[in-house]
C-alpha cells in the first residue's frame, strides 16, 4: 500500500514538475516595443525619446554621431530615465538625451531590458535586453535645433478628433528629407478617456509615418483637457518647460506654443467642478511675458503664435481669456503670425480684422498648411486630404 502511494506521489509530482517546466518555457523575456519610439521636446542640445513596451521594463537610449561609422563600431553612450535617482520600472519610457550640439544630426536607438520580478518581490529578476538592432536596421535619426539656421520648413494640422484615416491621408507624404517638424495644433482627440484612444487616434500612425525621426510639438486644445485619462497628458507629450506651454526657436522663427484652456468658464457643468484654467492661463501669461523679453525670442527676425483657439473680437469665455491675458503681450512683441484651429474651416484675417495687428491664419479640420520660412519671410501652402494645393500665401515681415 506504501508502494503504491509513494508511486502515486512521484506521478504527480512528475507532472507538476513537467508543468511548471514547460510554463517556465512558455514565459515571455523579452519586453516588445507595441508604440513608437516618436521624438519629443527637440532643443538646440536634447530631445526627448518616448515609447511603449508590452511588459515591465527599465529603459535607455544610446546614441551616436552621423559620422558614417557602423553603429557597432565602439561602445555608444547610453542615456536612462531616472526618477529621483532611480531608473523606473514600467512600460511607458521617456528618455531625455542631452549636452548635445545645435543643427547636429544624431542617430539613435532604444533599448529595454524586462524585468520579470513580481509586484510584491523585492528581489529583481530581468529578462533579455532588446530594442531596435542597427544590424538589421538602420538607426533612427533626429537632428538637434539650430537658431543659426537660415531655414524653418514645418507642417501643421489641428481638429482631426481621433479620426485616423483623415490624419493618415494628411501625413503619410510628409517630405522628411525637407521638413524641420509638424505642429499638432489642438483637438487631436474628442476626450481623452484612454492609452488605446490615444494610440488609435493618431499617435500609433504619427510615430508610424514620421514621428520616429522628425518631432511633432503640441498645442493642447481644449478637447484634449477632456476625459479622465487628460491628467497623463504631459506622459506621453513632455515639453522642454514641463508645462503645456513652451517655446521653439529654430532658423530665423522664435514659435510660442501656447495652451488655450477650455473654452467655456471654469463653472460650466460640463467640467464636473474639475476645471482651474481662469488661473492656469494666469499663470501662462506671466510665463510669456517673460519669455517675449528674452533674446532668444528677441533675437527671431520671425516671430510666430501657434494657439488652438484664435484670436476674435467675440466668442466665448476662452476667446475673451485669450484676448485679456495673451494678445496685449503678443501685440508688443510684435508677433508677425498667429495660427490657431478650433473652428474648423480655413481662415485668413488681415491684421485688424479679429481685434489684433497681426494677421490670423485657421487651418481647417481636413486638410494642413506646410511653412517655409527664409529670412523675414513667411511662405504658406494649404493643402487638402489629396496633396491638392488649394492656395498659398505669403507674409514679407519687414515690410
Amino acid at each position: 500500500m506504501r508502494r503504491e502511494v509513494y508511486i502515486v506521489v512521484l506521478s504527480v509530482l512528475a507532472v507538476v514538475s513537467a508543468n511548471i517546466s514547460q510554463a517556465q518555457e512558455k514565459r515571455k523575456l523579452t519586453a516588445d516595443i507595441v508604440l513608437g519610439p516618436y521624438v519629443q521636446a527637440v532643443t538646440s542640445d536634447s530631445f526627448t525619446v518616448v515609447w511603449k513596451t508590452d511588459m515591465d521594463a527599465v529603459a535607455w537610449v544610446e546614441t551616436a554621431p552621423d559620422d558614417g561609422t557602423h553603429f557597432f563600431a565602439q561602445e555608444r553612450p547610453a542615456y536612462y530615465q531616472t526618477v529621483a535617482g532611480k531608473r523606473p520600472v514600467g512600460r511607458l519610457h521617456r528618455v531625455t538625451v542631452s549636452g548635445l550640439e545645435p543643427g547636429t544630426v544624431y542617430r539613435y536607438r532604444v533599448m529595454q531590458q524586462a524585468v520579470l520580478t513580481p509586484p510584491d518581490e523585492k528581489r529583481i529578476v530581468f529578462g533579455i535586453a532588446s530594442g531596435n538592432n542597427p544590424f538589421r536596421q538602420q538607426p533612427y535619426e533626429v537632428r538637434t535645433l539650430d537658431p543659426d539656421a537660415e531655414t524653418l520648413d514645418f507642417a501643421i494640422i489641428n481638429d482631426i478628433h481621433g479620426k485616423d484615416q483623415v490624419f493618415r491621408k494628411l501625413m503619410t507624404d510628409i517630405p522628411s528629407d525637407s521638413i524641420d517638424m509638424v505642429f499638432f495644433n489642438g483637438d487631436m482627440l474628442s476626450s481623452m478617456d484612454s492609452e488605446k484612444q490615444l494610440f488609435d487616434g493618431y499617435l500609433k500612425s504619427a510615430a508610424e509615418l514620421f514621428a520616429a525621426n522628425i518631432p511633432f510639438y503640441n498645442s493642447r486644445g481644449n478637447h484634449e483637457g477632456r476625459g479622465m485619462f487628460s491628467y497623463r497628458y504631459l506622459d506621453y507629450f513632455p515639453t522642454s518647460t514641463g508645462e503645456t506651454y513652451y517655446m521653439v526657436r529654430q532658423g530665423p522663427a522664435a514659435i510660442l506654443v501656447l495652451d488655450c484652456g477650455e473654452d467655456k468658464p471654469d463653472s460650466d457643468v460640463s467640467y464636473f467642478g474639475l476645471a482651474d484654467y481662469d488661473s492656469f492661463r494666469e499663470k501662462e501669461a506671466e510665463w510669456l511675458r517673460n519669455t517675449v523679453c528674452s533674446e532668444e525670442f528677441r533675437s527671431a527676425p520671425v516671430k510666430i503664435a501657434v494657439l488652438h483657439i484664435p484670436a476674435s473680437t467675440g466668442g466665448w469665455h476662452g476667446n475673451a481669456e485669450i484676448n485679456r491675458l495673451f494678445i496685449p503681450v503678443l501685440e508688443e512683441a510684435g508677433i508677425d503670425l498667429m495660427i490657431s484651429g478650433h473652428i474648423h474651416r480655413y481662415s485668413y484675417s488681415e491684421p485688424g480684422e479679429r481685434g489684433c495687428s497681426f494677421p490670423v491664419l485657421i487651418n481647417g479640420a481636413d486638410e494642413k498648411h506646410y511653412f517655409h520660412i527664409a529670412g523675414d519671410s513667411i511662405k504658406a501652402e494649404r493643402i487638402d486630404q489629396e496633396g491638392t494645393v488649394l492656395n498659398t500665401f505669403e507674409i514679407n515681415v519687414g515690410n
